[in-house]
């Protein structure tokens, strides 16, 4: 059972920041080279993004210092290539379908192609620029653009 203290640090942590309210969010649609993502939801907490990834494309071979991420295929298919641990090499193929969800830690290189059309709802920690890209085959090494 939390004491009266932890109960007080619970409700005020899950508070909303002062100045911000329940309502209606703006959304925005980012052009993408592979697609776009659509971000629904943006906070200093958590973000949810929608990933529209044209078939055949491909994002950049890329890790993250701190975000955290999970995503769900809510249409299509993709190839999920992930490198399972520090320096482990090769990056391993994993195919996921509709309806199928992975969850990325930070530092696991990782990479998603569309195997067809597809549509992939991402939740993640609040650090949309904490992008390290290794291999980009749109010329975006090394850098957090869009």
């Amino acid at each position: 059972m939390p004491s009266d203290r932890e109960a007080r640090q619970h409700n005020q942590s899950s508070q909303p920041a002062a100045g911000t309210r329940s309502g209606r969010v703006d959304v925005r649609v980012v052009p993408k080279p592979w697609g776009h993502e659509t971000i629904w939801a943006s906070t200093d907490q958590y973000v949810g993004k929608i990933l529209h990834i044209k078939a055949g494309h491909a994002l950049s071979i890329q890790y993250h210092n701190t975000k955290d991420e999970t995503v769900h295929l809510l249409s299509g298919e993709i190839i999920y290539r992930v490198q399972n641990g520090p320096g482990q090499g090769d990056l391993e193929d994993v195919r996921l379908r509709a309806g199928e969800s992975f969850r990325i830690t930070p530092h696991t290189v990782h990479q998603m192609e569309a195997v067809t059309d597809c549509d992939v709802l991402e939740a993640s920690t609040a650090h949309l620029d904490d992008v390290v890209r290794l291999k980009d085959r749109y010329g975006r090494e090394g850098t957090s653009q869009p």
